[in-house]
């Protein structure tokens, strides 16, 4: 099985070739460029280095969201056009499991935070039974001190990972009461390549959609959204 993964969701802009639970190539962008520059000639390098037949490819993965309004819609154009050009099924992930999945097999709670501005961070709560990764807390926008205090019930270990960490870092130490640690740099941020070897799974389970079904998930109304409810419009 041969995937494209895709993830534009937030800060990092990140695109990989799988296949068969080997990461091919993998190409991460951290400097702030808009991925409407950077997400497309990334697909064009891994494309060239790999000498890749796009044809080949079995789906493509995706970041679903949530997370940045202007990257997912990216994300989501860049990968509607190919899989309908392609004629290739579309694996859908959840940005922060596959955040999570990125701490494979750690016996601690793992929280992905992103941060939504406004006080807020886009997060949820996972683990790791055997091979599989479960939802503990599902996927939500909310204050940073809500989260903590759902992690601090739950009374077991955690790590924390995301670009939200830093953002919140003062709050959640002095919040959380139990065991706690954050992520190493080279694990804190999105993945294509984690993307990618998850959505396998996704797709051997036969959970895809076409590229016209594919629709990014935000969590919350966008700031254009917020505002022209706020004036009744």
């Amino acid at each position: 099985m041969k995937i494209l993964a895709i993830d534009s969701s937030g800060l990092v802009a990140s695109a990989a070739v799988v296949e068969d639970d080997k990461v091919l190539a993998e190409f991460n962008v951290n400097n702030k460029k808009n991925h409407s520059v950077t997400l497309l000639p990334m697909i064009e390098t891994l494309q060239n280095i790999l000498e890749l037949d796009m044809d080949s490819l079995d789906a493509i993965a995706v970041a679903k969201g949530p997370g940045s309004f202007t990257g997912l819609r990216i994300g989501a154009a860049t990968v509607k056009g190919l899989a309908l050009a392609l004629d290739k099924p579309v694996a859908e992930i959840s940005t922060i499991e596959a955040m999570a999945y990125q701490i494979y097999g750690t016996d601690r709670l793992i929280c992905p935070m992103m941060d939504a501005r406004r006080n807020q961070v886009y997060t949820g709560v996972y683990r790791f039974n055997g091979d599989g990764l479960e939802e503990v807390l599902s996927d939500r926008a909310v204050a940073i001190e809500d989260i903590i205090e759902n992690i601090n019930k739950l009374d077991k270990k955690v790590i924390f990972l995301g670009d939200g960490v830093p953002v919140n870092e003062a709050a959640i130490r002095g919040n959380i009461k139990v065991p706690y640690c954050f992520a190493q740099a080279f694990q804190n941020r999105q993945r294509a390549a984690a993307l990618g070897i998850l959505a396998e799974k996704y797709v051997r389970e036969g959970k895809t959609v076409s590229s016209e079904m594919h629709r990014p998930v935000y969590l919350r109304l966008s700031q254009a959204e917020r505002e022209r409810m706020e004036k009744g419009l």
